[in-house]
């Protein structure tokens, strides 16, 4: 449980990292006692920054970035942006535009709305409620210099890095696809920067982030609406582009997606 004043030091924290954010000036320092010191509180942090850039009411669904750092750990999750969702071929422009970081993902969209319940969603249920599946990007930006090098719940109270989502064309019966098989490229400025195959942290049963974002994450997300974006993390770890550079990722079933930075 978080007390009042320490959602205060918190709030201070959100909103010196979207002041750095917004004027793509990183914050070397914070002051003393505001960082977030537990996984907790950098989830406050994170749902903060997510309503000041999302007011309630604002955007008819959320999206939610979820991932884990083997195929046994228990996932950790956090908002996206509705706002910097753009489908495949645009530009990425504008001051917020710094880090110009990259993750091949697959992301799904909800055809059906997943409200919070007493008894858990089946994996058929969640299956049911997938509208497509997708290539994606995730851009990663931070108010940080180096994200890296930040202590742990600061840089995943930052947003988990997350600046933006590129989406491609849903790709068809996606449920034959074998994730355990599924090869992926990132290419930047035509040379391939990236090789993998099956390179998931999560693992390649993704259905099992969706199934606990689902169940076990109802009582942050308040349910998960129709329209909701979910992406699944990354396959190809972090790559950085830099101004003026296009990137493309392809994957060998579920399709390409591109981007261009400005």
């Amino acid at each position: 449980m978080i007390s009042s004043a320490r959602e205060a030091e918190l709030r201070t924290f959100a909103g010196l990292c979207l002041e750095a954010r917004r004027t793509a000036t990183p914050l070397t320092a914070f002051p003393a006692g505001v960082e977030p010191v537990s996984f907790e509180e950098a989830c406050f942090a994170q749902d903060t920054m997510a309503a000041a850039l999302e007011p309630k009411g604002s955007v008819p669904a959320r999206a939610w970035k979820i991932g884990a750092p083997a195929s046994d750990a228990t996932p950790a999750f956090g908002p996206m942006i509705a706002a910097w969702i753009v489908p495949g071929g645009s530009v990425y422009a504008g001051q917020r535009i710094r880090l110009r970081g990259l993750e091949a993902e697959v992301a799904f969209k909800l055809g059906k709305a997943l409200p919070p319940r007493s008894t858990p969603y089946t994996r058929a249920e969640i299956i049911d409620a997938i509208e497509s599946c997708h290539p994606v990007i995730e851009e990663l930006e931070a108010a940080l210099p180096v994200p890296s090098q930040a202590p742990k719940f600061t840089m995943v109270g930052d947003l988990q890095m997350h600046g933006g989502f590129v989406y491609g064309q849903a790709v068809a019966n996606w449920q034959q696809i074998d994730f355990t098989k599924e090869r992926v490229t990132l290419a930047i400025e035509g040379k391939i920067e990236v090789d993998r195959v099956a390179s998931n942290s999560a693992g390649t049963d993704l259905l099992r982030l969706l199934i606990y974002l689902a169940n076990e994450g109802a009582a942050r997300t308040g349910g998960l609406e129709k329209g909701s974006w979910i992406t699944t993390g990354s396959w190809t770890g972090n790559s950085f582009a830099t101004a003026g550079q296009s990137v493309k990722v392809e994957f060998a079933t579920v399709g390409k997606v591109s981007v261009k930075f400005a």
